[in-house]
């Protein structure tokens, strides 16, 4: 059975020795909970693939404790520098170049010649990596194509039953509640493969540069996580942009406009706060599916800085 545990020193202690041993280990960051595995072990992160159902052609985040660490791994760019020195530790992934005697595992990076690499700024987290001291390969906590876990009860209710998952680590609720924002650094303009807490604004302010088109993709296809057309999803259908709702349909709204008059109504953020919204985002809609309604309908959710981020999440989950 899956044990969860504080991260106290004797758990994070334990559980990096786990990681090293090939088992898995979930832990808590400051956007979702991931499912950790060894990245330079190939069976490791088969058992990843494995827990979550996952496609092998989406490549994995791998997590270090520091951007040292990151450069080593990952082949260092000056955009990737300004990037690393103003947003980590925190919710950015930067895709890199591979160093020549890149050591992650060929199924982490799906065969491909990049690596995507984080710094989290969750303490317990990175306490974990430093402990462990090997790259650590994270996806969500979660089934693939599921909704994200923030909480690690959402993990245990995802995951706990799977032989593999050694130990989950609880380190509160995230307090960011959207993935990371992974930026495709390997050349001079900063591109935006999946929106997050990191903005378009952020990055331009950073570097001076208007990053590029957020297409997802490139010749390559897919070649960062959270670029699948589907994905977060709840088992519920899930109706967008809706501004009421049948008696039979769960509703989550957005700021003060009044419920419609539903059995079920949550509200992503009450007074209209849109950093409120993207932590609230994914317990709700676990919230709302385990209701077992006709369907969820979401009001609609502004645009613009981490408003994209949300509407990209919330896009990926309607889509079947």
């Amino acid at each position: 059975m899956t044990e969860t545990r504080h991260p106290d020193q004797a758990a994070i202690t334990e559980a990096a020795s786990l990681i090293r041993d090939g088992r898995l280990v979930a832990f808590g960051t400051e956007t979702v909970y991931g499912l950790g595995g060894n990245a330079l072990d190939g069976q490791a992160v088969a058992r990843i693939f494995a827990a979550k159902s996952r496609p092998g052609f989406n490549p994995l985040i791998s997590h270090v404790a520091d951007s040292k660490t990151v450069f080593e791994t990952g082949k260092e760019t000056p955009l990737a520098r300004i990037l690393a020195d103003h947003f980590w530790p925190g919710p950015m992934t930067l895709v890199l170049d591979q160093q020549p005697d890149c050591p992650i595992s060929t199924l982490a990076t799906s065969g491909l010649d990049s690596v995507a690499l984080r710094v989290p700024a969750n303490t317990h987290a990175r306490a974990f990596l430093a402990e462990a001291g090997v790259p650590v390969a994270a996806p969500s906590a979660n089934r693939s194509g599921r909704i994200s876990p923030t909480r690690a009860g959402h993990v245990l209710e995802e995951l706990g039953g799977n032989a593999d998952l050694a130990m989950i680590l609880d380190c509160g609720a995230a307090e960011g509640g959207l993935e990371s924002t992974v930026i495709d650094a390997r050349g001079a303009v900063p591109v935006i493969l999946r929106p997050g807490s990191v903005t378009d604004t952020m990055i331009e302010d950073a570097t001076g540069i208007i990053p590029g088109n957020p297409s997802g993709k490139d010749s390559h296809g897919i070649i960062s996580p959270g670029q699948m057309e589907s994905h977060y999803a709840p088992a519920t259908p899930l109706m967008l942009n809706q501004n009421d709702a049948g008696e039979d349909t769960v509703w989550i709204g957005f700021g003060d406009a009044d419920a419609p008059l539903c059995r079920h109504a949550f509200n992503l953020s009450p007074r209209g706060d849109l950093i409120e919204a993207a932590a609230s985002l994914y317990d709700l809609l676990r919230q709302a599916d385990r209701i077992g309604a006709v369907a969820i309908a979401v009001a609609p959710v502004p645009h613009g800085g981490i408003g994209t981020a949300i509407n990209d999440r919330l896009n990926r989950a309607a889509k079947k």
